[in-house]
């Protein structure tokens, strides 16, 4: 077993950057009378995103003044001190030492999430829910995270925390 996945991690090391450049598509490999198969996902940055998961600078600025947000900032802990978006959370998308990760904090009972975070939990209909970070990408990811735990109406503001606090002076 150990000679198997040693022979098919060299393998997939060899065909790495082929691998890489391929696009989506899988690739099976034969070495030493072993077959093995790895898929490489294309993590197209020009793809464009839903257009309904993605929440804009001025919407941002309409749901805060209405106070109908449940606005999460994903960013690191350090990050969030250094400067936030008013109102918003703070809920590591993933942090090494961190056991309240998005994820994990997502997955909370009501009772506990409200205990832990001082605010109300998010409700999986709920459809003022908004993931944000430094410039989108891990708030992105934690729209994923989300739609994949049941919460299919949260959005994510792209523009991110770089784009409030140059618009918001």
């Amino acid at each position: 077993m150990l000679s198997y996945l040693f022979v098919r991690r060299l393998c997939l090391s060899a065909i790495g950057e082929t691998a890489c450049r391929s696009g989506s598509r899988a690739i099976t490999i034969q070495c030493c009378n072993l077959r093995t198969s790895a898929v490489n996902y294309n993590n197209n940055d020009d793809a464009s995103p839903d257009p309904d998961s993605v929440v804009s600078y001025e919407k941002i600025r309409s749901m805060l003044s209405s106070k109908d947000i449940q606005l999460f900032d994903v960013r690191n802990p350090d990050e969030f001190q250094a400067g936030r978006i008013p109102g918003s959370i703070n809920i590591p998308l993933s942090f090494p030492v961190a056991v309240d990760s998005l994820e994990q904090s997502l997955k909370l009972s009501p009772q506990h999430f409200e205990l832990l975070f001082e605010a109300k939990a998010p409700g999986k209909e709920d459809d003022n829910i908004v993931f944000h970070c430094q410039r989108g990408r891990r708030s992105a990811s934690a729209l994923e995270i989300a739609k994949r735990l049941g919460y299919m109406r949260a959005r994510h503001y792209a523009g991110g925390y770089s784009e409030w606090a140059k618009r918001d002076k």
